[in-house]
């Protein structure tokens, strides 16, 4: 198959890289910056274009993963659809198009994957299964937070996305994790949120926000999220009559209390961890790969189902909506 990888930003150079592990695929770029283009050239030997249009005066294209910033997602995903590509895109943080795009893909038979990196760590995956087992209902505190600045240290963070209020790191945070939580704990029936701005970063938006959840389930938490926290802290605790464990991020952290013998017991995750230089470290490869598999397996006709999709994250994005927009 032909692979073009939309923008060759920090995350199209790392779906490059792993997409460059199916050999069995010819990976093409697309970027109108030529010095991006110039680097994945040098760096992974693929040919790039400056816009989709001319990749396609070249190529028959059977996939694209959209790499750019979130606004401009919507738009690319119509036009790859169009010319009749399977899609993957990385989260959108806004629902422009969601129906139209849903809809044109169903009626073409193409695959629309979005991604949704955390619904793939084992980390995550093994406390989804722990808490759906649970007997009781479980309380959760989950504290996720990055001072901005450090988030890509190589560049300013007006420069990018996460500098604009609609597509704004804490929104960004809540995007990633939501989808998870609510596999884990259930739908969400009520939120409330205090937040404010406690910087002084060069941003139009809240830069905290203590979050409480409740869950259809009985399940309830505290997810307190922020760009202001100078050490980067993934850490979360959960916990009810017969149920206790938490997680700081990281693949060797994953702990469960043994209430019987009244010990913690670390959870080993066989698989081994991969880490990019520049992210936290919280920030591991492995599950960006295995959604770049599973995407294209069902490309080739494999019966498995995406970990999540539009339908669903169009709920989320009306939640964080709620979140931030309430007084």
């Amino acid at each position: 198959m032909n692979i073009v990888v939309i923008g060759l930003g920090s995350m199209g150079k790392r779906r490059v890289r792993l997409l460059k592990e199916h050999p069995e695929h010819n990976i093409l770029g697309v970027d109108n910056a030529f010095e991006r283009r110039q680097e994945s050239l040098e760096k992974f030997q693929i040919q790039c274009y400056t816009n989709l249009a001319e990749a396609l005066s070249k190529h028959t294209i059977d996939c694209a993963f959209v790499c750019t910033s979130p606004l401009s997602h919507a738009d690319i995903i119509h036009e790859c659809l169009q010319h009749d590509m399977h899609v993957f895109t990385e989260i959108n943080l806004v629902p422009d198009r969601y129906d139209e795009n849903l809809h044109l893909a169903k009626e073409k038979g193409l695959i629309l994957f979005l991604s949704s990196t955390f619904l793939y760590r084992k980390e995550t995956q093994t406390m989804i299964q722990k808490v759906q087992q649970a007997k009781s209902p479980l309380n959760y505190i989950y504290h996720v937070g990055q001072y901005l600045p450090d988030w890509h240290p190589w560049e300013s963070y007006n420069n990018y996305f996460i500098g604009n209020p609609k597509t704004n790191g804490c929104r960004e945070i809540m995007a990633i994790d939501f989808p998870w939580l609510v596999s884990a704990f259930g739908s969400i029936s009520d939120v409330s949120a205090v937040k404010s701005k406690n910087s002084a970063l060069n941003i139009n938006y809240n830069d905290n926000y203590l979050i409480t959840v409740k869950h259809d389930t009985g399940n309830k938490g505290i997810f307190a999220v922020d760009v202001v926290t100078r050490k980067a802290i993934r850490h979360i605790d959960i916990y009810g009559e017969d149920f206790q464990m938490s997680w700081d991020g990281t693949p060797d952290s994953l702990v469960e209390y043994d209430i019987k013998h009244k010990k913690e017991c670390r959870l080993v995750i066989t698989e081994s961890s991969e880490h990019e230089e520049g992210y936290a470290t919280f920030i591991t490869e492995n599950p960006y790969r295995e959604e770049i598999r599973s995407f294209l397996s069902m490309v080739q006709g494999a019966s498995n189902c995406a970990a999540w999709d539009f339908e669903k994250d169009k709920n989320i994005l009306t939640l964080i909506d709620r979140i931030e927009n309430n007084d």
